[in-house]
């Protein structure tokens, strides 16, 4: 065995993790008085990461982005590695993290809370050099995100793990296929699916097209308005609009500054009854579970401004999808499910889809990083919590299957 592998001591209180801070959030808990402890943990102890990485959670999840981000920075910078053990683990997860928001690496902590797989937690930046020593484990998931900043370190990764001792799950030179323009492209001419060319432009091309001096098929050939326009690197549907004639544009780059956007046609996707529905999907080594589904009169949708927990119907429209969903909407787009799978060629992975009049897999986005979770109140979504066990029992499993490939 290589001794690149070997057990770190990580000193101080154990970390509490994303999870449990979230669901706290999610509960509406006042985060202030959790924040000044962690800070002042972080103050009397310079050393302890732990306090330093809880801390930016607690801010992401307070909205103070900016500052938690430089918080999160001090904790790498102090320790690269985090452990959230377990009493007896059956599986010991090396995750390869890096740095960002709550949405820059796989969900990990959601898919296996409550499991017996001890996780260890390794940041890594291009500013670092791999680490000598890492914990010794049965299997390495890559979880960082697809992101224009992180190419390089998609990049590096992917030579390191060429010859990686352990079995590796999603690898990195995969991941780095899942921008929205590089999904298009996998995707291009896939029977079943629907996913309009989606095209990166600067803003003076933006504002070509504003002042009508260039038009919509020289960017994206035989399509024309309406279009869906969004900052590239924006997620959760930040500044992403939607624009019905060249003033629409012109208004929109009055009010947002960013200087490279995708531009793609706009898809108008409601059913007969002129509603609007989302699935979030994830496949797991290509078998697809429902995570949510949401149902709005606004084309944009998400899920926690779609009106579910106020609506009765929305809810009973949720569980009966989720209750059919193997013999209903995974059996009528399973080629489209087989086609992603094959394309893309990730073990895990996220989709945001919904279904075209003519029916079609109309694909929004295809992440190893989308959040899925077992937060909601099961008072509320009482049918919630036994489809999240699925995925997370799948991808348990998946894991299982990784190991004994080694």
């Amino acid at each position: 065995m290589s001794d690149k592998f070997d057990a770190i001591a990580v000193p101080f209180a154990p970390l509490i993790g994303v999870a449990p801070l979230m669901r706290r959030a999610f509960l509406k808990e006042d985060m202030a008085p959790l924040a000044a402890a962690l800070l002042k943990r972080a103050q009397d102890n310079p050393g302890d990461a732990n306090a330093c990485l809880d801390c930016s959670t607690v801010l992401q999840l307070s909205g103070e982005r900016d500052i938690a981000l430089a918080v999160q920075a001090q904790a790498i910078e102090i320790n690269p590695l985090y452990s959230l053990p377990v009493a007896a683990p059956a599986l010991r997860l090396l995750v390869l993290m890096g740095p960002g928001d709550l949405m820059a690496n796989t969900p990990i902590e959601f898919l296996l809370e409550d499991s017996d797989v001890a996780i260890e937690l390794l940041y890594l930046t291009m500013d670092a050099a791999w680490p000598e020593i890492v914990p010794d484990h049965d299997v390495m998931l890559v979880a960082v995100a697809e992101s224009d900043a992180n190419q390089p370190l998609l990049q590096l990764l992917a030579g390191v793990s060429a010859d990686w001792p352990r079995p590796v799950v999603n690898l990195p030179e995969r991941i780095a296929v899942l921008s929205r323009d590089g999904v298009c492209a996998a995707l291009a001419d896939a029977d079943g699916i629907e996913m309009p060319v989606t095209a990166r432009i600067d803003r003076a091309t933006l504002e070509s097209l504003a002042a009508g001096t260039m038009a919509v098929e020289a960017i994206l050939p035989g399509d024309v308005f309406p279009l869906i326009v969004r900052p590239i690197g924006s997620h959760a549907g930040q500044n992403l609009d939607r624009m019905a004639c060249a003033a629409d544009i012109g208004a929109y780059l009055e009010r947002v500054d960013a200087q490279r956007f995708y531009i793609s046609r706009f898809v108008d996707y409601r059913s007969a009854d002129g509603m609007f529905r989302k699935y979030r999907i994830v496949l797991v080594d290509g078998q697809s579970f429902v995570c949510h589904f949401a149902v709005s009169a606004h084309w944009m949708i998400h899920y926690l401004n779609a009106g579910m927990s106020e609506s009765a119907e929305k809810r009973a429209e949720e569980a009966a999808c989720m209750a059919d969903f193997d013999t209903g909407f995974a059996l009528r787009h399973a080629g489209a499910l087989q086609a992603i799978d094959r394309r893309i060629g990730l073990p895990y992975v996220g989709i945001d889809c919904a279904e075209t009049a003519d029916g079609k897999l109309l694909v929004f986005e295809v992440d190893n990083a989308m959040i899925v979770h077992a937060m909601d109140d099961e008072v509320v979504y009482p049918y919630k919590k036994p489809a999240m066990q699925k995925v997370f029992h799948a991808f348990r499993q998946m894991l299982e299957r990784a190991r004994q490939r080694s």
